[in-house]
């Protein structure tokens, strides 16, 4: 007998909730829209935790219906296998785990039970010569070549024949293991690469979910330093972010705490004029010819409390009135060096770069907002992300996704208190 019953899956709390044999409701934590909307929780998941080949696996089941159907009650439904069923009753999710249960002791993998009556999902190396085909357009030359190049260099001989719904954070480890210390900048660019894969799979429902960066982090540990672009680690940020701030006012360090807040980089803070600013609409709208690349393309990037505050700040220091200066101009009113930027950290004898930061970005999102999708925290750092994924969440949505993450950063950088989304 199950210890959860419908009225309990309904009135369940964020967090796990085990209904027993492995069977589990996930409930995440509500979104900032659910919040101002009166809701306490976000979206319930029901996972099964088998053991199978001597190796413990979750498998994910599907959604929680909670409008109280039984198994067995007419309903369109019924036709539709209950493997096939992507929203579950409390009781057809212990149906579900039943059988996968049963598979499992068989010596069938409960993944490919799961999946058997759908639309067949490619191998690792297919996924990612169609990821690679569809957005290598938007790509430079050196980048389409060096991403396949690296993949099949580490990711294919590993996990290249396994299909693309199958891949765990384990198996990305796998890969990443062999040389995540031996050659920290490599790691970097195949970690980031293989999560694109499989967030572009994700995209064309190849598989339930993204990349899994916030499992993938615990099980590596700590990025190792060295690489072009030394990162501070993030629990290190919100301490440099209030040195920073107790420190003699210039515009140097304004331009610093404006990236570190933005995850941007620094052309992009140095180049940036104040039409680029839609400080109503919380908004930074970066031109094309500002953004890294030769085919980049516009992108606008929300505007938490703390970077607003760095732009009010610059207002009141600016001298030049005319025409349409830079936000945080040079000493004669020019584009501020590069130099000006990278000086303040290595005048305090630190390890790292500005550019850094947007690397210390990406792992606390990862490891501290697993509610926000991985493509999320990718546009938010302006990396390229399928046009397929954010139709998947609608361009509103994706944006408020945006916003409530740079939100979240802003907060903890400042050391102020934020809701939990572990």
């Amino acid at each position: 007998m199950g210890k959860l019953t419908s009225l309990a899956v309904k009135s369940a709390k964020p967090g796990r909730h085990a209904d027993g044999d492995g069977l589990y409701l996930l409930v995440k934590p509500p979104t900032e829209t659910q919040i101002t909307r009166g809701e306490r929780c976000g979206a319930r998941f029901w996972l099964l935790r088998i053991v199978f080949e001597g190796r413990r696996r979750d498998v994910g089941l599907g959604s929680a219906d909670l409008n109280g159907r039984k198994v067995g009650d007419a309903d369109p439904l019924d036709d539709i296998p209950i493997l096939s069923r992507r929203v579950l009753t409390l009781a057809e999710a212990r149906e579900k785990a039943s059988i996968l249960r049963r598979a499992a002791k068989a010596g069938r993998d409960p993944f490919a039970e799961r999946d058997k009556d759908r639309a067949s999902a490619p191998t690792f190396e297919k996924a990612a010569e169609a990821a690679h085909k569809a957005l290598a357009p938007s790509w430079s030359a050196a980048h389409a070549k060096a991403f396949l190049a690296s993949l099949k260099e580490h990711a294919v001989p590993v996990i290249g024949a396994k299909r693309v719904d199958h891949i765990e954070a384990a198996d990305m480890r796998d890969v990443l293991a062999p040389i995540w210390t031996k050659s920290p900048e490599m790691a970097g660019k195949v970690r980031q690469r293989m999560a694109t894969v499989l967030n572009y799979s994700s995209s064309q429902k190849w598989r339930s979910t993204d990349a899994p960066l916030g499992a993938l982090s615990f099980l590596l540990g700590d990025r190792p330093e060295g690489g072009n672009f030394p990162a501070m680690p993030y629990a290190d940020v919100p301490d440099y972010v209030a040195k920073l701030k107790s420190q003699p006012e210039t515009m140097g360090r304004l331009a610093l705490l404006f990236l570190i807040f933005t995850t941007a980089r620094s052309g992009e803070v140095r180049k940036t004029r104040w039409s680029h600013i839609d400080e109503a609409g919380k908004l930074w709208n970066r031109p094309a010819e500002i953004m890294k690349g030769r085919k980049a393309k516009a992108h606008s990037i929300t505007l938490n409390d703390q970077a607003l505050a760095i732009l009010k700040r610059a207002r009141e220091l600016r001298v030049d009135d005319d025409g349409d200066p830079l936000v945080f101009p040079g000493t004669k009113g020019n584009a501020m060096s590069d130099m000006t930027i990278s000086k303040i950290m290595r005048d305090a004898k630190l390890p790292y770069v500005p550019h850094g930061f947007r690397s210390s970005f990406r792992d606390w999102a990862a490891e501290k907002m697993p509610s926000i999708p991985d493509a999320v925290a990718e546009a938010a750092i302006a990396h390229v992300v399928p046009d397929k994924v954010v139709k998947a969440y609608k361009r509103t949505t994706f944006l408020d996704m945006r916003r409530e993450l740079l939100h979240a950063w802003g907060n903890y950088l400042s050391n102020n208190p934020v809701r939990s989304k572990d």
